[in-house]
């Protein structure tokens, strides 16, 4: 798999909880370390998603904003 996104995380995947139309999966980076993505329940089914499976979390944005307070 080839892509032009730079931001490719590999991880396993924790949980993958389906609504009526949405999936949200949970990725755990590195121990403790979780990114979570709402995906089509469609496509978390196509993509077999399960539990303790290893995924990517691809990211591309052009823009990334920080803040504090």
């Amino acid at each position: 798999m080839k892509l032009s996104a730079r931001n490719v995380l590999e991880g396993t995947i924790k949980s993958v909880d389906h609504g009526a139309v949405n999936s949200e999966v949970v990725l755990e980076l590195a121990d403790g370390v979780q990114i979570v993505s709402i995906i089509t329940k469609h496509s978390a089914e196509d993509l077999k998603l399960q539990p303790g499976s290893k995924a990517y979390a691809v990211i591309k944005a052009s823009n990334v904003m920080i803040a504090v307070d």
